[in-house]
């Protein structure tokens, strides 16, 4: 029996960062961006906001771009605060390097598992991944089967849960794993 479980982004996830006026180092990110136009060169920010204090930090989208050069889907999308539009940043390698920032899924995703499933003798499941989110597949497995982690581990190491990937670590990809009972 195969099954397709999804991990979905619930909310956008905060920034880690440290605040100049507090000592928090989260951002709540609420979707909002700055344009700022300097004769035919354009800068856009998306604006968060310190968990902490409240005030305000700028991550840096482009800066000093010719307005030629930015595709106008992409600065309406900024002119209109597209909510998406700040989750595709935030998940953008470049734009986490430029800004030297990570992130915090803690609270901000679910795993769709779907139906309940009869008792077989083996489940393939494919699990995959809507938004580049670091999940633990152990964490993962033993929400989805309602086990507790201590005893995905134990099936691990008795050869009834394999992969193709290790499941240690954080994983943001898409992976399979079966369960044999």
């Amino acid at each position: 029996m195969s099954e397709n479980w999804v991990v979905v982004p619930t909310c956008l996830p905060l920034v880690i960062r440290r605040c100049h006026a507090c000592s928090s180092d989260r951002f709540r990110a609420n979707g909002k961006f700055r344009v700022n136009a300097n004769h035919k060169l354009l800068d856009a920010w998306l604006l968060v906001l310190c968990a902490g204090c409240g005030e305000t930090a700028k991550l840096t989208v482009f800066e000093r771009t010719n307005v030629r050069s930015v595709p106008p889907g992409l600065l309406d999308r900024l002119h209109h605060n597209d909510p998406g539009l700040a989750a595709e940043l935030l998940g953008d390698p470049v734009v986490q390097r430029r800004n030297r920032i990570a992130l915090d899924w803690g609270g901000a995703w679910r795993l769709d598992t779907g139906p309940d499933r009869p008792d077989r003798e083996a489940i393939d499941v494919s699990v995959r991944f809507a938004a580049r989110i670091p999940v633990r597949p152990v964490r993962l497995i033993a929400e989805g089967l309602g086990l507790s982690r201590a005893e995905v581990e134990r099936l691990i190491r008795a050869g009834k849960l394999v992969s193709a990937v290790r499941l240690s670590g954080k994983l943001t990809g898409d992976f399979t794993f079966t369960l044999k009972r």
